[in-house]
């Protein structure tokens, strides 16, 4: 019977720590900030609530847990993209959302490729290819002037382009390895777009889901 007396114990602590595991899971609220929890953006013709991953024991998928890619392509970013361009973290990306894109003053542009674009988006956000925008990478003139109408620019008699009307954007792509958003962004100020009124959120999709923070799939055109 000696060697069972340690049975009991043993059940006592893993019932213990069953517990206390499934607690630790299901503790929340786990917030955005010590005041948010959640908050909406308008995603094509839906409003989206976008929280956080409330199982604190979750992890990133392997796809953005990786440390190590091949550079190039996928090498560090520098934090600021261009002169007059802000860079900005969740935050201020989550402020732009709830203050200008849900009132039709902002855009959040997904500079990816359209097959990045279908796994899955930051709420509120458009696809606008980094390659669509950029004429030293080959867009053309369509879809340059595709791109430019989507953004609120309208073109002049001489040929240019009127960005008076034209709307804020927070410009994005992957994470900081990620080298779309700036060329996007550098696209953008070829076409003489005001640095102004660009921001750069450097996190991308790799920091939003570090933060557990909500992703849907592309939205249906307005």
């Amino acid at each position: 019977m000696d060697r069972f007396r340690w049975v009991t114990p043993i059940l006592v602590f893993l019932s213990f720590w069953m517990v206390w595991s499934a607690q630790e899971v299901c503790a929340g609220p786990v917030n955005i900030t010590r005041e948010m929890a959640k908050f909406t953006v308008q995603h094509g013709k839906q409003q989206v609530t976008v929280t956080r991953n409330q199982d604190t024991r979750a992890v990133i998928e392997a796809d953005f847990a990786k440390i190590s890619r091949n550079c190039p392509p996928f090498c560090i970013q520098p934090h600021v993209a261009a002169p007059g361009v802000e860079t900005i973290g969740e935050l201020e990306l989550i402020r732009f959302m709830t203050d200008e894109v849900n009132k039709g003053i902002g855009l959040l542009i997904d500079a990816r490729t359209p097959d990045w674009h279908a796994q899955g988006v930051i709420p509120g956000s458009i696809n606008i290819p980094y390659s669509e925008i950029t004429p030293s990478l080959g867009a053309n003139a369509l879809e340059i002037e595709n791109a430019l109408k989507r953004v609120g620019a309208t073109p002049t008699a001489g040929g240019g382009w009127d960005y008076s009307k034209a709307k804020r954007l927070a410009i994005w792509c992957n994470g900081p390895w990620c080298g779309q958003s700036h060329a996007a962004i550098a696209g953008l100020l070829e076409l003489k777009y005001p640095a102004d009124k660009i921001l750069y959120y450097r996190g991308g999709m790799q920091m939003w889901k570090l933060f557990g923070l909500t992703v849907v799939p592309p939205a249906e055109d307005k």
